[in-house]
């Protein structure tokens, strides 16, 4: 039996084998799915691993295919007999997941990861249903972690993960467009304020992870009637503090909708 199964040959079906495979998981325990020939061939070749067009049976599964397919693929994951799942498909409830047979004594774990999980920085949350033991989620987690960050949680809280770290690196995107552009207008070549920017942003997410809180790093870099200052007021009397607030409430809303109809829930993580 294959030990482990990967339904979905994408961009983050991808990512997960190559960070598998650089944390040690051996190519020849590892199968991925996937209906495109060429992208078979592309996969098979490029990381050693078997590839084919259908589902087998195996140990374990990652689902990473589009939202609207996963009804159908965990039917067919449920009828091989797999006892194992990992889903990472955004909005599909464990709840819709089940309803398509995987029912106990299938573990089925839900995750939610996000883009930067492509270059290895990522940050996923995951649940499990009744029937995910302590030994399955040190699975599930295991996979994740190959390729960032991961944590626990309830799936109550899902909707607020997709709200902040799931879309979050959209709000990131776009701070980095408006520094670039405000660079711009100052002065600077774009080329050379897309290098500063891009810098500036890596470089304050590194102060970050070294455990001082934002509001200590900010006070650390801003003088009394100081330019950081002047900036700062600037985005203050904009609500840009506000903004952001209420973008994460606002994707977590939609999360939730989605959720309930998730046949028609677009995917933001690229899952294929």
């Amino acid at each position: 039996m294959t030990e482990l199964l990967i339904v979905g040959g994408g961009k983050m079906g991808e990512a997960l084998l190559a960070g598998l495979l650089a944390a040690g998981r051996k190519a020849d325990g590892i199968v991925v799915v996937e209906p495109v020939a060429a992208r078979r061939d592309e996969l098979a070749e490029r990381y050693g691993v078997a590839a084919r067009a259908d589902v087998t049976d195996a140990e374990g599964v990652i689902l990473a295919v589009k939202p609207d397919v996963v009804p159908a693929v965990a039917a067919e994951v449920a009828a091989a007999g797999t006892r194992r799942v990992l889903s990472i498909a955004a909005g599909v409830t464990i709840a819709t997941m089940e309803a398509a047979g995987l029912t106990e004594p299938t573990a089925v774990v839900r995750s939610m990861p996000n883009t930067p999980a492509l270059v290895g920085q990522g940050a996923a949350a995951m649940c499990g249903n009744a029937a995910a033991g302590d030994d399955d989620l040190d699975w599930a987690e295991e996979i994740l972690s190959s390729v960032g960050i991961v944590v626990r949680t309830s799936e109550a809280l899902l909707d607020a993960v997709t709200g902040l770290s799931g879309s979050g690196p959209a709000y990131v995107f776009l701070v980095a467009e408006a520094l670039i552009d405000g660079g711009v207008r100052a002065g600077l070549p774009r080329p050379v304020a897309a290098d500063l920017a891009t810098q500036t942003l890596l470089g304050a997410a590194t102060l970050l992870r070294a455990g001082t809180s934002p509001a200590e790093l900010r006070a650390n870099v801003t003088s009394p009637g100081g330019t950081t200052a002047a900036g700062l007021h600037a985005l203050e009397t904009a609500g840009v503090r506000a903004a952001f607030a209420d973008a994460v409430a606002a994707a977590a809303a939609r999360s939730v909708e989605l959720g309930a109809a998730p046949s028609a829930a677009p995917s933001d993580t690229p899952a294929s």
